[in-house]
Formats: C-alpha cells, structure tokens, sequence
C-alpha cells in the first residue's frame, strides 16, 4: 500500500517530465526541418533568443524576460548606482535645454556652464528639431564620450562652445533635503541603492536628528531597486525584531526579514508619500510602516509591484530575470496587484488585513494611503506655461535685470506683472478669470524658477514644496503646525 501511494505521488511529476521532453522533441523536429529547407537559412540566435525563449516567458508576468548579454551587463551597471555625466541639473523641454544649477567640481562647472544657460546644439545636432523623447535619448548617448555644446546665454550675442568631459559620479538617490518649517524636515528619495540608507541617515542628520519634530519622507515617483537598500531604510524607523516584509513562492521556502537587533530607529512622528508610480521597494517601505502603525501614508494607491524577480546568469553572458515568489507586507497583504493575463493575486481585492494596533488596511495590490490626496488636473493656461518653458526662460530674464537677488525674495504683483508683459510681448494674453484662477501657483512657479537658478535646485524645491497638496496633507495628518517654534 505504502509503494502504491509512492506511485500515485510520483505520477503528476512523471507526467510532467513527459510533456516537457515530448515537447522539446516538437521544437527539435520543427527546427530541424526549418534549418534543412526553408529558402533562407534560420538565425539561430534570433529565432531563440528572440523568439522561443520571450514566448516561453511571455504567459508568465510581464516581468519574467530574457536579457541579452548586452541587456545583462546594462542591468548590472544601473545596480552600481554610478554613471558618467556632465554635473548639471537641467530643465528638458520640446527642442530645448536650460541649465538650472552647475554642481561643483564637475565637468560642466569646470568648462563654465552657468545657471539659465539655453543648450541649443549638443555634437552639431541642433536641439529645436527635437521632441523630449529624442532629446532624452541624445543627452544620454552623449554622456559616453566627450561632447561639444553650443550655448545661448542672455546677454551675450555671440553662441558660446564648450566640449565636456564626462566623468564617472555618484548618483544620489536622496535627491532633496530640507526644512519644510521650524523642526520639520523633508526628504525624498527617488530609489533604492546601494547607499540609500546611508545617505538617508546622513540628510536626517542634518536637518536635526532625532530633535525633529517630524518627518515627511516622499516616496512618489520611486520605482524601487535594491531589496536590501529598501529594508535597511524601514530599518531606520522599526523596532528591533519587528517584520519588515515576508517572501513566499512555489519553489522558494517563506522567509520574514526582520530590522536587526542593534538597530536604533529615530521615534519622531512619520508621514510617508506615495502615488500611483512609487513601486517594489517603496512599497515595502511604505507597507511595514504603516502595518506596524508608524508611519501615516498619505497620497494615491501606489502602483501594486510585489513580485520576487531573480536574476539568472546564463551561458555567454545573458541571463534571465524570473518571478520566483511574492512580496507580503508585516499584515499579511501581498503587494502585487492582480495581472492583466489572469494569474491570481494572494490578496483579493478589497480584502482585509489589521495593523498591529488593530487599524484595517486593504489588500488587493499596491498600498492604499491613509490619507488620499486627489491630483487636480491643471488648466489650459498651466499646462501651457509648463509645456512652453516661460517660467524658466523668464526667470533666466529676469535675474539678468535684477542681480543678486536675496534670499527673502517674493513673488509680488510687481513681479508677476513683468511676467504678463512677458507673455504678452510672445503674443500670449490670458484672460483675467484664467489668470486669476491660478495666480497663486504662477507666484509660487516662478518664486521656485528663480530661486532653482539663484540659490540651487533645492531651494527651488522648498518653495514648491509651500503649495503641494500632499506634503501639506502629510503636515496636518501629523499634527504639526508650522507657525508654532520648534521646542
């Protein structure tokens, strides 16, 4: 009896292991005869590389892929979080390049690249022919060997030429850091690597510490990156011991990773960001902090990516990234959306889970914000300004007629009334309830335009900061008011 259950247990394997070798005789017969008499002989390489192996993966996820060796080794690199590039912060627009900040010590400080600079032609390619997507691409390309710009600066007549250098740099992925008002800091990250938590530590350090009255850490837009990188970071606010993330998969024994025994997070209150683009490791991040009742999320449902993808490396230098398990947060709530081609997903929609305070969260994919923050969709006057580059060109204008501008600069009606004449001088005449509906952010806008070329892309950044929804919605989730002295 004990043999014949032994059978019965073996047979589904055994079946299985026939198929796949019945199957694999199919594709040897087939590609026997294409190679013996089709008219034109097969590409070996295309037709498996190319096309058997992707179709093969295709029903699984759209996340299970082949990687060529050239896609392998680009894979490897983006990991190392160090790149070649110019050190300038620039502002893309359709067929134009602005200069915002130079970061010294960098090639484009070294060859005199200036804030408000306009880039007009990068190696003879002139840039006004070009849509954003082209000029993404031709920025990129032009990082890998040295590049001759040619330049429009205000008050100069003549174009000005520069060939830089690129150089290998750190690209921080702590992109800001600030005080959003007396002890209450500000940071976003827009990945997770190899020295996120570090740099991380560094810019909470730096804005006070453990003093802080708070902390808004913004997560929008982040699409993820290295586990390791994102568990470290939920470290800097858990308790020792407390569940960061559960992994579980077919083939892959459940495992819980867990914040270290020595760790000594920071305690004071913590509002997270997310939307609808923070994906993976911002997911997990914003997961275990609000499953063990840290943090609050405040923002949109983020996007819903909790699979498990394991690289790996095949024969002459190619390799394959395959789903192998789930991501759950501490709840129990897998953060995988559902798939469009029908798989199941381990946390039914509307599903619920509890906290550890008691507080229900829902499953079904992605993290849903404590606090939602709707996106209002901008008017055809915003989406014109943003789109025509005026904010940054006026700014560029206007700091050439009123140089050294302080710190304690305001948008006022003066201002703003130089910014219509300059509309209109471009034939751009709004009317005055359209005006008037967005006066408010066309202050703000250029406040932050012109402080990004005078004082840094930071500060620019602090003033946008003063008007959007969701930082402001995180600020008063917390309690904090920023007109009371820090203690």
């Amino acid at each position: 009896m004990r043999l014949f259950r032994l059978a019965l247990t073996l047979l589904p394997a055994l079946a299985a292991a026939q198929d796949l070798e019945d199957a694999m005789r199919r594709f040897t017969e087939v590609y026997a005869a294409v190679e013996r008499e089709a008219a034109e002989p097969p590409d070996a390489e295309a037709g498996i590389y190319g096309g058997a192996i992707p179709a093969m993966l295709r029903p699984l996820d759209p996340h299970s892929v082949f990687l060529t060796p050239e896609q392998f080794h680009e894979l490897q690199r983006l990991q190392e979080s160090v790149s070649k590039g110019f050190g300038s912060v620039v502002n893309v627009l359709p067929g134009r390049v602005i200069v915002l900040q130079v970061l010294p010590g960098t090639p484009s400080a070294k060859a005199g690249l200036a804030p408000g600079d306009e880039i007009v032609s990068i190696n003879g390619v002139l840039l006004e022919r070009l849509a954003t997507e082209q000029l993404v691409g031709l920025m990129e390309e032009s990082r890998k060997r040295p590049a001759t710009v040619d330049v429009r600066r205000a008050g100069s007549e003549a174009a000005l030429q520069f060939v830089l250098t690129p150089e290998e740099m750190q690209m921080p992925s702590v992109e800001a850091a600030f005080l959003l008002g007396p002890g209450a800091g500000y940071v976003r990250v827009s990945s997770f690597d190899v020295q996120t938590a570090q740099d991380l530590a560094a810019a909470i350090e730096r804005l006070g510490g453990r003093r802080l009255r708070a902390l808004v850490l913004d997560l929008r837009n982040n699409p993820g990156g290295l586990l390791p990188a994102a568990l470290e970071t939920s470290s800097l606010f858990l308790e020792p011991g407390q569940t960061l993330v559960t992994v579980r998969g077919r083939a892959v024994r459940a495992t819980e990773q867990k914040v270290y025994d020595q760790a000594k997070p920071y305690t004071f209150p913590l509002a997270v960001l997310v939307n609808a683009r923070s994906a993976s490791g911002a997911e997990i991040v914003a997961g275990s902090l609000q499953d063990h009742d840290r943090a609050v999320i405040v923002g949109q449902p983020s996007f819903g990516k909790g699979l498990v993808e394991t690289v790996f490396p095949l024969s002459d230098g190619a390799g394959l990234a395959l789903t192998t398990a789930y991501y759950y947060t501490p709840s129990g709530r897998s953060i995988q959306r559902p798939l469009a081609s029908g798989q199941l997903n381990p946390s039914r929609p509307g599903e619920e889970f509890r906290t550890a305070s008691g507080r229900i969260v829902r499953g079904g994919g992605g993290i849903q914000p404590d606090y939602p923050v709707a996106e209002k969709p901008p008017t055809r006057l915003q989406m014109f300004l943003d789109a025509s580059g005026a904010f940054t060109t006026f700014a560029t204008d206007f700091l050439r007629r009123h140089p050294g501008v302080p710190e304690t600069f305001e948008a006022t009606s003066d201002v703003l009334d130089e910014f219509q004449a300059y509309l209109a001088a471009r034939k751009v005449l709004p009317g005055i309830a359209e005006w008037s509906l967005v006066r408010g952010w066309i202050s703000n806008r250029l406040k932050a335009e012109i402080f990004n070329q005078a004082f840094g892309v930071d500060r620019g950044d602090q003033v946008e900061a003063q008007r959007d929804e969701t930082i402001l919605t995180a600020l008063k989730a917390l309690g904090v008011d920023l007109t009371r002295p820090a203690e």
